[in-house]
């Protein structure tokens, strides 16, 4: 793993006053992309990073991490936050709410994520829930949304997840069967200020607009036939997200759809390839060539006998790989999931280094949040302080000291 030398870390610029809001001192720092030799002192003022000095800084509040580790807060990039079988109507709704949503916000933090991306909840719901976290009157983590997720008239998950639930089906997807229909329902969204677009391409046929295919998984044995969602609504869903200048990433399972979505702009693929091998080295060259960003979700695809090691053959080749559990609510807990998405990817052969710069400064670039996922001046203060090393085992992530969130401890294990 390279590191940076103490000669071109010790004097890193401290900006603010001399006597800061926050220092953590004498911790070893993994600062999003490498670790650093030596130990730190981290000050924070507000809610953002003023330094990382070798040198000992004074702060208003002192945290001794005594020779423990710093790394920038988790960033799950892919979870389903609503729980989708137990919303179908307006009082479930408002008995989740209620009832669920502060307890599983509050599990987030409490395994160390500070941010969380939505990619296919109720649009309404999801928007007041991030803006109810931005206020302060939910604690739990910064939360960004693409509302609903967009796919083709009966595609997935409509037709699958929510074939048996309408309401549910009619808020978390937005189904769309013309070029039109797509344009003015992700305008609509960045109208809403979602924070990216998610469009869903599932498919096992050849090529778009193929024969009828039938989708399965442990859930749906028999299958329900399905099409792939045309390539002209691909293609003009992810025109209309970058003229609202939103990024935009696509639901992939195969290595023909994940083509379709690069060559027709995609910013990154949720899940890759996942359902065959990945053989074609040209795909991943069209990932390199066009930034994308593969998200992998071994938390719910590690079943697949491919999903490892496409994962590995991905990052081998420097695709950039952000992390991103696909978790929902049934299964697991939330937060819980997430390590256990990290652990999945050193498992399909990445470093405990690579997996943490996936889940920091890998995901901040998928979200488009640069100033996310870093331990340096001028970022966000969301900091874990850990116990143990993660950069040499991942685990390491699960021994948790503190959790400081926009520069404020919202987690505190001393």
């Amino acid at each position: 793993m390279p590191q940076e030398s103490e000669a071109t870390t010790a004097n890193t610029e401290v900006r603010g006053p001399a006597v800061h809001d926050l220092v953590i001192s004498r911790a070893h720092v993994f600062d999003g992309r490498r670790a650093l030799a030596g130990l730190y002192d981290i000050a924070v003022d507000g809610g953002e990073i003023a330094g990382v000095s070798a040198r000992p800084l004074r702060g208003r509040r002192q945290v001794d991490a005594d020779g423990g580790w710093v790394v920038p807060g988790l960033i799950d990039t892919h979870i389903h936050f609503y729980d989708v079988r137990a919303v179908s109507g307006p009082e479930s709704l408002r008995a989740f709410e209620q009832s669920e949503l502060p307890g599983k916000l509050g599990l987030f933090l409490d395994h160390g994520i500070t941010t969380i991306k939505s990619v296919g909840d109720p649009t309404d719901g999801i928007l007041r829930t991030r803006a109810a976290l931005a206020a302060g009157t939910l604690r739990g983590p910064r939360l960004l949304a693409t509302g609903c997720g967009i796919t083709g008239r009966d595609g997935h998950p409509a037709a699958t997840v929510f074939g048996g639930n309408p309401w549910a089906r009619a808020r978390f997807t937005g189904e769309v069967e013309s070029v039109q229909q797509m344009r003015d329902l992700v305008h609509h969204l960045a109208d809403r200020e979602v924070d990216a677009v998610k469009l869903l391409s599932e498919g096992a046929c050849a090529h778009s607009g193929g024969p009828a295919y039938l989708w399965r998984n442990p859930a749906f044995p028999d299958g329900i036939a399905l099409e792939r969602l045309p390539l002209e609504l691909l293609r003009a869903g992810v025109e209309a997200g970058h003229e609202r200048g939103l990024r935009v990433t696509v639901h992939t399972t195969q290595q023909a759809a994940a083509r379709e979505a690069i060559e027709a702009g995609a910013d990154g693929l949720e899940h890759g390839v996942t359902v065959e091998p990945l053989t074609d080295h040209a795909l991943i060259d069209l990932m390199l060539d066009h930034g994308v960003t593969y998200t992998p979700t071994l938390w719910i695809d590690d079943a697949r006998p491919d999903a490892r090691g496409n994962l590995r053959k991905a990052a081998e080749a420097g695709v950039h790989i952000a992390l991103g559990s696909d978790t929902f609510s049934g299964r697991g807990r939330y937060g819980a999931n997430t390590l256990e998405e990290a652990e999945l990817m050193v498992a399909a052969g990445m470093t405990p280094a690579q997996v943490l710069a996936a889940g920091t400064s890998g995901a901040a670039r998928q979200c488009a949040r640069p100033d996310l996922g870093a331990v340096a001046p001028g970022k966000r203060a969301d900091l874990l302080v850990l116990n143990a090393d993660p950069t040499a085992d991942i685990t390491g992530l699960r021994d948790l000291r503190m959790v400081v969130l926009d520069g404020e401890p919202v987690v505190d294990r001393r």
